[in-house]
């Protein structure tokens, strides 16, 4: 056991859940819970930078990988450990390549999450052997050449392109994320540089086996 004590934050818009979770960690002798947050603003607000912030991904002002590199900007020293219902190897790959040290599914039993935060907390990564073994399967998987490249979407860029291949326009695509066609036409540019697609056909390829649409 760690001499330590680990210094952690807990990010859920659920009361109840941050409850639980305090309650299972602090019986901990090494842990203690130092800060709580409902959304990412609350968390980029606090006055302090704990060894490991234990990250929901779906939160009222951000959701996905994009949860993952905001708090990786403002605590950079701080270890994240992804605690998330959300399953998908293409989104645990982008989270994993935006700096969560650790990913861990909601049905883990309370032993694992304390060993995952232990884990993290002392440098090393942690994952799920359940989302590791999808994890390697996906990454192994015929025609994912090019799943790299798709760890390095930004959120917004992903929700592009998943109404790109759901076959919207421009314009309709920036009517429904509330953008000028303008931007749209802009990460449309951009989402081809990085995946080396000619054309919207190609765009829609990748997506498709990549697992983002």
């Amino acid at each position: 056991m760690s001499e330590r004590t680990i210094s952690v934050m807990l990010m859920d818009d659920h009361n109840i859940v941050r409850e639980g979770l305090r309650a299972l960690l602090e019986r901990q002798p090494d842990i203690r819970v130092v800060a709580e947050a409902g959304s990412v603003a609350e968390a980029l607000a606090a006055d302090l930078e704990p060894d490991v912030v234990v990250a929901d991904l779906v939160l009222p002002d951000e959701r996905g990988a994009e949860v993952v590199r905001r708090l990786r900007e403002r605590f950079g020293r701080s270890a994240i450990l992804v605690l998330s219902m959300i399953d998908n190897p293409a989104d645990v790959q982008l989270c994993l390549t935006s700096g969560a040290k650790g990913y861990l599914m909601k049905e883990a039993a309370g032993t694992e999450l304390v060993d995952a935060v232990r884990a993290v907390a002392s440098g090393h990564e942690y994952l799920q052997p359940a989302l590791g073994v999808a994890l390697a399967r996906w990454r192994e998987a015929p025609g994912r050449s090019r799943a790299g490249a798709a760890a390095d979407l930004s959120e917004r860029e992903r929700e592009v392109l998943r109404l790109i291949a759901l076959g919207h326009t421009n314009a309709e695509i920036a009517k429904l994320l509330f953008l000028s066609v303008r931007t749209v036409e802009n990460h449309r540019a951009s989402l081809m540089r990085k995946l080396g697609a000619r054309s919207r056909a190609e765009l829609v390829q990748h997506a498709t086996r990549t697992g983002l649409v």
